[in-house]
């Protein structure tokens, strides 16, 4: 019998819906990837929300990057739309996308608009455990009919900021109390790092609080271009466990991300040198001195 990947016919257009986060779009990057492999010839798009359009610029992968509107999506008459979000609104763009094939897990709401339904990522994959969510996305591909191979880390494109010496990011903010780590605690550790001849960079949002950090270099509410750029060419990288995180692990940047209430099974740094910190009574207990050993494990000199 042949999949379902085998059934399309050649340069058949695909719609990945993919509208956010940042970490999620960052993660879904080795599943379009892999489906490229299996496929080179098919002309892929990706339907993300303009803030998110960053993740995959300059991504050969991908040949056309669209906003989340059904026009948009019906001007480029995809015969395969797979839904990797899961939301009421990318089952609508979905459903209503006027592909022949339409794929998304079978946990999804509204199931009648879709014609494929990806079974659980463990039963893809053929083991009982807690999988990682590249490992998530990266099944729907392996169903539909790419070989197994394995899943390469994320891949994100952005030039090399100017040389200004050896410089570590720190991130220090989160989308919720209990994924943020107290502010003189990374005080403390941009101190640390600034001993050891890193020049600690602070980045940010512009609606985060940068006072704690006056003594540091801040970058805030840079474009996600300019992130990727500042984020490909530190040194190492600390924060919370955020978009940002995920994107310098995609650079293969060594990274320290703390973790309070995700669990770093299904949302850890992917494919890089890491340390990954938790506690059972969450981010704030995590102490400073574990996570200034966690900066020498990761070797942290200039």
């Amino acid at each position: 019998m042949q999949s379902i990947l085998e059934t399309l016919p050649r340069a058949a257009r695909v719609t990945v819906i993919r509208l956010r986060s940042m970490g999620d779009c960052v993660l879904t990057t080795p599943a379009i990837h892999i489906l490229k492999i299996a496929r080179p010839d098919l002309r892929i798009a990706v339907v993300v929300e303009e803030r998110f359009r960053g993740v995959f610029e300059d991504n050969s992968d991908v040949e056309a990057l669209l906003a989340p509107d059904y026009s948009a999506i019906w001007r480029w008459r995809p015969t395969l739309c797979l839904n990797l979000h899961g939301g009421a609104r990318s089952a609508g763009l979905t459903g209503f996308s006027g592909a022949r094939l339409r794929a998304g897990f079978g946990h999804f709401r509204y199931a009648w608009l879709y014609n494929i339904h990806i079974p659980r990522a463990q039963q893809i994959l053929g083991e009982e455990r807690t999988v990682h969510t590249a490992e998530h996305l990266a099944s729907a591909m392996f169903y539909l009919g790419a070989p197994r191979i394995p899943i390469p880390r994320a891949r994100l494109f952005a030039e090399i900021a100017p040389d200004s010496g050896p410089y570590a990011a720190i991130h220090p903010f989160a989308s919720a109390a209990s994924k943020s780590w107290r502010s003189e605690g990374f005080g403390r550790v941009a101190d640390h790092l600034r001993q050891s001849g890193l020049e600690p960079v602070i980045i940010g949002g512009p609606a985060d609080d940068f006072t704690p950090f006056g003594g540091c270099r801040s970058v805030c509410g840079a474009p996600l271009s300019k992130l990727k750029a500042l984020i490909r060419g530190a040194s190492m990288f600390v924060g919370n466990d955020s978009g940002p995180a995920h994107i310098a692990a995609a650079f293969g940047v060594p990274v320290v991300v703390l973790f309070g209430s995700s669990d770093p099974a299904i949302w850890g740094p992917w494919q890089t040198s890491c340390e990954v910190l938790a506690s059972p009574n969450g981010i704030a207990g995590i102490t400073e001195v574990r996570v200034l050993e966690a900066l020498e494990r990761v070797r942290v000199h200039a």
